[in-house]
């Protein structure tokens, strides 16, 4: 039993280790942004849940529904000028078949860490070059057809496309990598892909393309970080 602690001591200090190598500098960054700016820190977030919840009653109401589908609802089958204008608000217009609470959720925990991280420019910009992809994904899955591994059956070209899930999943991924979570980002793009195994509709094939979208990003903000080479000298 003597034995048997110390081993066991040893463990647990080996996973605290192991977590705050994950996710101390995630933590850090929360704390830090929270900080800095106070109660304003999460002014973007509070905003996207308000809009969500708001949408969500509208498109309830015999009065709202149309509305709501004219200004925010997204298919592939519509003009491409059409789905371009309207894809900035479908990410606030809750899939009428889920849960409004699960987007919620997603929103307040995502978009909260995104902000306190990121600051609110970049993470609309994740959020909506997420979305972005999903809804040109869409687009390009219907025309290649339900033969081709990356493509959708013609009546996806129907079906309404809004949520904010795709932009969660980009902003989750380009949070851990950017703060060190290395093992979590790679967890969240193996759910996606294991999403898509399970389940290849639409919805789980654009959660890959903001996958790709967010991965994309990473490599962009790494290039755009990167110090300049030194400049030798003339000898």
């Amino acid at each position: 039993m003597a034995a048997a602690r110390p081993r066991g001591a040893a463990v647990r200090s080996a996973a605290r280790a192991r977590a705050r190598r994950e996710w101390g500098p995630l933590y850090g960054a929360v704390r830090a942004g929270l900080r800095a700016r106070g109660h304003s820190a999460l002014a973007l977030t509070l905003a996207a849940v308000a809009l969500t919840a708001a949408l969500q009653y509208v498109q309830n109401q015999p009065w709202g529904y149309r509305f709501v589908q004219d200004v925010g609802a997204v298919r592939a089958g519509d003009p491409l000028w059409l789905g371009l204008a309207r894809t900035p608000l479908s990410l606030f217009v809750p899939a009428l078949d889920l849960p409004v609470w699960g987007a919620l959720a997603q929103v307040l925990l995502v978009f909260g860490v995104a902000e306190l991280c990121l600051g609110r420019r970049r993470t609309l910009l994740v959020a909506y070059a997420a979305t972005l992809a999903g809804t040109l994904y869409a687009r390009l899955g219907v025309a290649l057809g339900p033969a081709l591994p990356l493509g959708l059956p013609a009546s996806d070209a129907h079906t309404v496309d809004t949520g904010p899930s795709a932009a969660v999943v980009g902003l989750a991924l380009y949070v851990c990598w950017r703060h060190g979570a290395r093992c979590t980002g790679a967890l969240v793009a193996a759910a996606m892909a294991a999403e898509c195994v399970l389940a290849p509709n639409l919805a789980g094939k654009e959660h890959l393309a903001a996958v790709a979208a967010a991965l994309a990003l990473c490599g962009a903000a790494a290039l755009y970080d990167r110090p300049p080479a030194p400049v030798s000298a003339p000898g």
